[in-house]
């Protein structure tokens, strides 16, 4: 357990030298306060930023003198738009959302200066118990993967490249949006959905 806690240390402490990194680019302090105010724009909770939420919890920005404020951005569009609105200073997303601003040839475009996980979160939930379970056994079925340009829509068909299976052989329902998505499947809607690790935890419950 303190091995755990210790790598969720480093990692918190990771965190906030890149926020303090990306703070320092756009330079946004209140001259009637001491502390660097920072309003951060998250895609999603999810257990793998828990390293982010024990830096606040623990006062790690507040000794590093940052009045960070987390807000809930469902979406890495609507994240790219709430930094570029100047609602929040740094966007926590996909780098997804960079390129699109940039490749519609917005002068004001966003600047990626880190990436803070190497693996995807996700998990496919299904209707019924499927033992052995492959990709393979999603051809032919509806699966609801988010938009078509968001990252785990695109996480996804990087699985079914990897693994050799045509996305064309495959119902892929990218109608319906990330925040919805464990809602749409409870719903009825879909024969598999794909799923950040905290909703599909709740789902299976």
């Amino acid at each position: 357990m303190k091995k755990k806690y210790s790598v969720l240390m480093i990692l918190g402490l990771a965190i906030i030298a890149i926020i303090a990194l990306g703070f320092r680019l756009i330079n946004n302090k209140n001259k009637d306060d001491d502390k660097n105010k920072i309003t951060l724009g998250e895609v999603t909770h999810s257990v793998f930023y828990a390293p982010l939420y024990v830096a606040i919890e623990e006062g790690y920005f507040a000794d590093e003198n940052i009045d960070l404020e987390l807000v809930l951005t469902s979406g890495a569009d609507k994240v790219s738009a709430a930094v570029l609105s100047g609602d929040v200073q740094i966007g926590f997303a996909g780098a997804e959302s960079a390129i699109y601003v940039y490749d519609k040839g917005e002068k004001d475009y966003l600047q990626i200066f880190s990436g803070l996980t190497k693996r995807d979160g996700q998990f496919i939930l299904g209707r019924k118990n499927i033992k052995d379970f492959t990709l393979e056994d999603l051809k032919g079925k509806e699966i609801l993967v988010g938009r078509a340009s968001g990252m785990p829509a695109l996480n996804f068909l990087n699985a079914l490249k990897k693994a050799n299976i045509n996305p064309n052989d495959i119902n892929i329902n990218y109608s319906v949006d990330f925040a919805a998505l464990s809602g749409s499947f409870i719903g009825g809607e879909g024969d598999f959905v794909n799923l950040f690790e905290d909703s599909a935890m709740i789902i299976t419950v």
